[in-house]
C-alpha cells in the first residue's frame, strides 16, 4: 500500500482553511489532523514537507478539447500533451467533449471518446456529450447515455453551417424537456446564429482577424442566452452557460435570473484578461476563438461578475492549434478557432484574486475545483480535501512570481496567448490520486493512468447556482 504524508501545509478547501497534516493511502485521503507525527505512520510512508505552501484540491478544468479533430486537421495538444499541460497547471481532472455523430446512439459516441481518452490520458477526465439534433428515439439514447456515466449535454445556438444547430424552437424545447425528465444538465454555447448570418450578409470586408469581433457581436451571445434561458424558465429547469464573453451576455443572464432562472455561468481567462486589441497585430490569428475577444469594458464587467459571485466557474475552453496551423489562413471565418490555456488557469485566476483584494484563495478553489465538481456530479470525490476524497492535491506556492511565456509553459501549440503576463502563484507539485504527476518542474504523468469519472447529481447545490 502506497502512503503519503504531507506535513505543515496550509490546507485550503472551499469550506475551511487551516494548517494541518494530511495522510494518503493508495488513492484516497484517509486522515486530516492538526499534526500527524511521522512516527504514527507505517514505515515506508513518503513524507512531504509543505511549509510555506498551500495544499489545494486538484484543479478541474471544466471545458477542454484535447485531440479534437476539426476542419480536416487535429488540435496540437493530444491527450498525452493535454495531460502534460494539465499537470503543470495543477489540473488533475478535465471535462472534455464528445461529438454527436447523429447516428442514433449517443452512448456509443461517448464510449468511443472515453476509450480513446482512457488509453492516453495521464490525468482523470469526464465528458460533456454533444447533441446536435432532435430525433426519434432520443429519450432512449439519453437514458443509455446517463447509464454510461455521462449526464451533461452540450448544445449550440450557432454553427448551422456544420450541423450543430437545432433550428426549430419546438425541437429545442423537446430536447430540454427530455433532459429535465432524465435529470441531465444542459450546457449551451450561446451565440444566435440568425444574428451572425445577418451581420455577415451585411458586411463588406475585409475578413482579417479584427473582423472576427465584428462578425460575431456580443448581441448574438445575449440573444442566444435569451433563447435557451427562456426555454429553461418555461420548463423550470437549470441551465449551464459556457464561456460567457460579454457584458451584454451577462446582462441577459441577470434579467433571466431576476425572472427565476437557475443558471450556472462559466467564463474563461481569455474573456477576463484579453481583449480584441490582440486581433490587431501581425499575430492576430493566434487570438481567434469563438466567441471572439471583446472590448475592455467586457473584461471589466466579467471581472466584476467573478468578484461578486455572478459567475460560478472559470474554465479554459483549451483548444490549441500550432502557430503554423493558426497562421495558415488569413480569413477570420476559416482561421482555426481556439487557444491553449489549461496550464495557465490557476496562476492567472489566483493572481487576479490576489490583486483584487476582494476574494481569496478559498474562492479561487471554489471557482476552479469545488464548483465544477458539484456542477458536473464529481463532488466530493473531486473538488474537496476531505477524508474519502481522491488524493488529488496541489502544492501551490502563493508567493512565486513568474512570467508566462512559451518558454515557461508546455503546450504543443508553441505559444501562449498570455505571453509576457506577470503572475503570482505557481503549482510546484501535482498529485493525482496520491501519485506525483508533476514535481519540481518535471512531468511524471503516465499515459493511460487517467480514469474516466462518472457523473452524478449534476447541476445541483445552492453554492454554485443563482
Amino acid at each position: 500500500m502506497k502512503r503519503l504524508l504531507i506535513q505543515n501545509g496550509l490546507l485550503v478547501d472551499t469550506e475551511w482553511t487551516r494548517h494541518a497534516d494530511i495522510l494518503v493511502e493508495d488513492s484516497k485521503i484517509v486522515r486530516i489532523a492538526a499534526s500527524i507525527d511521522a512516527e504514527e505512520v507505517p514505515q515506508g510512508t513518503e513524507i512531504i514537507h509543505a511549509e510555506g505552501l498551500c495544499v489545494l484540491p486538484g484543479i478541474i478544468d471544466a471545458h477542454t478539447h484535447f485531440h479534437l479533430v476539426s476542419r480536416g486537421t487535429v488540435t496540437a495538444d493530444s491527450f498525452e500533451e493535454g495531460s502534460r499541460c494539465a499537470a503543470y497547471g495543477g489540473v488533475t481532472t478535465v471535462i472534455d467533449f464528445a461529438d454527436d455523430d447523429k447516428k442514433g446512439d449517443l452512448a456509443s459516441c461517448a464510449k468511443e471518446r472515453i476509450n480513446a481518452m482512457q488509453a492516453k490520458m495521464a490525468v482523470d477526465f469526464s465528458l460533456h456529450q454533444g447533441l446536435y439534433s432532435y430525433r426519434d428515439g432520443l429519450e432512449e439514447e439519453l437514458s443509455s447515455l446517463k447509464k454510461s456515466g455521462v449526464k451533461v449535454i452540450k448544445m449550440f445556438t450557432t454553427y448551422r453551417n456544420v450541423g450543430y444547430l437545432v433550428e426549430k424552437r419546438e425541437e429545442l424545447k423537446a430536447v430540454f424537456s427530455l433532459c429535465k425528465k432524465l435529470d441531465l444538465l444542459v450546457s449551451v454555447h450561446c451565440e444566435d446564429d440568425a444574428t451572425i448570418q445577418k451581420v455577415d450578409a451585411e458586411y463588406a470586408g475585409p475578413y482579417t482577424p479584427p473582423a472576427h469581433a465584428l462578425l460575431r457581436p456580443s448581441e448574438a451571445e445575449a440573444r442566444g442566452i435569451e433563447t435557451v434561458g427562456t426555454i429553461a424558465l418555461e420548463l423550470d429547469m437549470p441551465l449551464y452557460v459556457v464561456h460567457l464573453s460579454s457584458k451584454a451576455g451577462l446582462q441577459k443572464v441577470r434579467e433571466l435570473r431576476a425572472k427565476g432562472l437557475r443558471v450556472i455561468v462559466e467564463t474563461t481567462p481569455h474573456y477576463l484578461f484579453l481583449n480584441k486589441g490582440k486581433l490587431e497585430g501581425p499575430d492576430g490569428a493566434l487570438y481567434i476563438m469563438t466567441p471572439p475577444l471583446r472590448g475592455a469594458e467586457d473584461n471589466e464587467a466579467l471581472q466584476e461578475a467573478v468578484l461578486n459571485g455572478e459567475i460560478q466557474i472559470i474554465a479554459t475552453d483549451h483548444c490549441s492549434f500550432t502557430v503554423e496551423q493558426k497562421m495558415a489562413g488569413s480569413d477570420c471565418r476559416t482561421i482555426l478557432p481556439g487557444i491553449p490555456g489549461t496550464e495557465e488557469l490557476l496562476s492567472l485566476v489566483y493572481s487576479f484574486a490576489s490583486n483584487s483584494g476582494r476574494i481569496g484563495v478559498q474562492q479561487v478553489v471554489n471557482l476552479l475545483s469545488t464548483a465544477p465538481a458539484k456542477a458536473f456530479g464529481l463532488y466530493p470525490r473531486k473538488g474537496a480535501i476531505r477524508v474519502g476524497s481522491d488524493a488529488d492535491l496541489v502544492l501551490f506556492n502563493p508567493d512565486f512570481a513568474w512570467t508566462i511565456s512559451k518558454e515557461t509553459t508546455h503546450s504543443a501549440s508553441g505559444y501562449t496567448p498570455y505571453e509576457g503576463m506577470q503572475v503570482i502563484g505557481k503549482p510546484l507539485m501535482t498529485y493525482l490520486r496520491g501519485r506525483l504527476v508533476m514535481g519540481d518542474g518535471m512531468y511524471l504523468g503516465i499515459e493511460g493512468n487517467g480514469l474516466f469519472i462518472g457523473q452524478h447529481d449534476v447541476g445541483r447545490g445552492k453554492t454554485i447556482m443563482h
